[in-house]
């Protein structure tokens, strides 16, 4: 029989490879060894069709016992007749795939020995490159010769590298410029300005010069790693997560970069207050989204602001990326940031290339406004002497690959400063009050235009506070030393009730539900122990956001005046209170910090005194106050350590109520797109009180207390109110 013949010799082949088979193998060399008239042939006599036995191999060609007993019945043969048939095709199979292999393999075998001779007979007649004529070597030593080869490889080698790194940081590597100089140089779009403090303010205005070569190789794939010349925290993983890193963070600048330049049909002028609004058709059909689509649910918000800067570019570039400097600059936007892990820290003793993973809690001054919380990459590239640009993305994308925890409620697309600031995030609007609704969605809570008005105003403020010259509202002989501590108690008076309001980390607030408090009402309570710059004991936070039919302006003006204190605030003891000392922060008066005395109720009591810090720019406005201790304020005013006063602070946060506003209409002021008259603007104001209820950490929290600090955020409201004839 011409079959078992065949498994015969089959079996007798795979009977030596015992030691490198597997079960299935033993169990086919067995089939084969026993067939006893049950052989594969068998089974194709009984098949006729081979097309089909064809089809059942594809189909199944491990059958099990089930469906070797099903076969047998359709063809009618015994079930070992079928196992051996799939036994004898599988081993079929596998020798037609070895001798396939066996084939290749032979293939590659005489093409290497063609080239070794091609290589051989090279060198045994060496050819010059330059002329053509025969290259004689010399008495050249084999240990010189692989020399030269190590020494051409290793030039590929460098060239390779530089080439990456030019293409990392947009132009050659062995051209990279000195350290900028001390005068304002900073670059921005082609519709802004940038001013500058040498001699003097000073303007400049220059496109940046971002030509074809600009981010060559940005969505190439390639596994680019720049080492850090100052050392890495190894926190951000393995070389294949910083690759995607790199790739993210040049993506990133690459669309910061023209959405800084480009105007329409990108961006276009709202007809309410002539902010830039991005377009986002156009966007979508210029841009591919580097951290991925946009999520269920999450709402867009971009926005584009151009200012002037009094600070030197380079010191600029540092406070952005220290992030600790970051947050000292933006007090009232930043309610903890920090950096987890430095990737690159620059090149050339520089920050250009500089990229570091970092996290941050955002915050809008209200406790309507969750806190927003992102995990980023920071990307400073510098384009040409003195312009920079510095842009953040959002890495969710990649740690939801990594498994590392991601924060979903807001993506922070490519956003950043070629001083031309740009902001741009997708976040879940239903987290946000209706109230504060139309002023996040315009980019007014976290937007552009809010980080270069708070940029403008700190520069202000550093600038003034590093020139010798005493401003002439500073009507008060402080020394330079009781400045800078006063300064300091000021500082952290704004950041603790900044933490209060909002409720970040900062501080381990636990919050209250309670019957007796009103629905926007937020109460808070915390335990003050071994804080020297707090009163120990239980303290009770309570903040709510209102909105008033009047200016921001108008409503600024009225709170910080000391003359008209007694209007609303029960420290005041219902008379004027008197400035005792002033600090000027900025060219506005309004920004600055004092010291207030309140009238005494009688005279055996002693007066009052509150510190009280006041700010306000384009995006809004801030009043801070807190009652301070007499001996403590005058050892402060004296330059002593301001660490060990102790203060809870109080105040108001008062911010514009964004597009769309519910004022009353105005008849002889300006009419919208529809002819009919624009509303006039209201305002967004946030009360917030923070009081020590009890001065024993253990004290157990009372619903008198609750329901005391919800009064006085009532009456307070009630009052500004009144005064301010808004009633309604």
């Amino acid at each position: 029989m011409e079959g078992q013949g065949d498994g015969a010799r089959i079996a007798e082949n795979y009977e030596g490879n015992v030691g490198r088979r597997s079960r299935e193998e033993n169990e086919s060399r067995s089939g084969s060894d026993n067939m006893d008239g049950a052989s594969g042939d068998d089974l194709d006599g009984a098949d006729d069709k081979p097309p089909r036995k064809k089809r059942l191999f594809k189909e199944c060609p491990h059958p099990d016992e089930k469906q070797r007993l099903e076969l047998s019945r359709r063809l009618c043969l015994e079930t070992r007749q079928v196992k051996f048939w799939f036994q004898n095709r599988r081993t079929q199979m596998k020798t037609q795939l070895e001798r396939h292999e066996n084939s290749i393999l032979r293939q590659e075998n005489d093409k290497l020995r063609t080239e070794n001779m091609t290589i051989r007979e090279a060198m045994r007649n060496p050819i010059c490159n330059n002329c053509g004529g025969p290259a004689i070597i010399g008495d050249i030593s084999l240990e010189e010769q692989q020399l030269r080869i190590e020494n051409a490889r290793l030039k590929d080698e460098l060239d390779r590298v530089c080439n990456l790194a030019g293409k990392f940081l947009g132009r050659p590597i062995s051209a990279l410029p000195g350290l900028p100089n001390s005068s304002l140089e900073l670059g921005v779009g082609s519709n802004g300005f940038v001013g500058g403090l040498s001699s003097g303010l000073s303007v400049v205005t220059t496109t940046l010069p971002l030509g074809p070569d600009f981010g060559v190789g940005i969505s190439s794939p390639f596994p680019v790693v720049v080492p850090p010349s100052r050392g890495s925290t190894g926190v951000a993983g393995g070389s294949l997560e910083r690759s995607m890193y790199l790739e993210l963070a040049l993506a990133a600048m690459e669309e910061l970069v023209k959405m800084a330049q480009a105007d329409e049909p990108l961006w276009f002028r709202g007809f309410e207050g002539g902010r830039e609004i991005l377009n986002d058709d156009e966007y979508l059909r210029s841009f591919t989204p580097c951290i991925g689509l946009k999520p269920n649910g999450f709402v867009t918000e971009a926005s584009r602001e151009t200012g002037m800067v009094i600070i030197n570019s380079l010191a600029l570039v540092e406070t952005l990326m220290d992030s600790n400097r970051w947050a000292e600059m933006f007090p009232c936007m930043i309610a903890r940031t920090t950096t987890t892990d430095v990737i690159s820290s620059g090149m050339g003793g520089t920050r250009n290339g500089a990229l570091q993973l970092m996290h941050a809690e955002l915050q809008v001054l209200s406790p309507l406004v969750p806190v927003r919380e992102v995990n980023f990459l920071r990307f400073c590239k510098q384009h040409a002497e003195g312009v920079w640009a510095v842009v953040d993305v959002s890495i969710d994308s990649i740690r939801e690959t990594s498994g590392a925890p991601t924060f979903l409620s807001c993506r922070r697309l490519p956003s950043g400063c070629v001083v031309t600031w740009v902001e741009h995030a997708e976040y879940d609007e239903s987290v946000v009050h209706q109230l504060y609704r139309p002023l996040v969605g315009a980019g007014m809570g976290f937007g552009a235009q809010r980080w270069v008005a708070t940029l403008q105003r700190q520069c202000q403020c550093l600038a003034i506070l590093m020139s010798s010259a005493v401003p002439s509202r500073d009507h008060t002989a402080i020394t330079a030393s009781g400045r800078r501590s006063m300064l300091k108690l000021a500082q952290r008076m704004t950041d603790n009730f900044c933490a209060g309001v909002c409720a970040s980390t900062v501080h381990k607030w636990n919050k209250l539900t309670a019957s007796n408090v009103d629905e926007d009402v937020r109460v808070m309570t915390r335990k003050s122990v071994d804080d020297p710059g707090e009163p120990p004991g239980i303290v009770l936070s309570a903040a709510t956001s209102v909105w008033l039919p009047v200016s921001p302006q108008r409503l600024f003006d009225f709170l910080h005046d000391e003359r008209l204190r007694s209007e609303w605030d029960i420290l005041s003891n219902g008379g004027p209170m008197q400035e005792m000392a002033h600090i000027a922060k900025g060219q506005d008066h309004g920004n600055c910090v004092s010291l207030l005395r309140a009238s005494a109720m009688n005279a055996n009591q002693s007066s009052m005194l509150i510190l009280q810090e006041t700010c306000i720019d384009e995006a809004g406005s801030l009043v801070v106050y807190a009652p301070v201790d007499i001996p403590a304020m005058h050892v402060v005013m004296n330059g002593g350590d301001s660490a060990y006063v102790a203060l809870l602070p109080s105040g108001f946060a008062i911010v514009p109520d964004g597009p769309g506003s519910r004022g009353p209409a105005s008849n002889n002021g300006p009419t919208n797109m529809g002819g009919s008259p624009q509303r006039a603007g209201g305002s967004l104001l946030t009360v917030a009180f923070q009081i020590l209820v009890n001065s024993l950490p253990t004290a157990k929290l009372t619903v008198e207390s609750v329901e005391t600090v919800n009064n006085l955020i009532s009456c307070t409201v009630q009052k500004i109110k009144a005064a301010l004839q808004c009633e309604s």
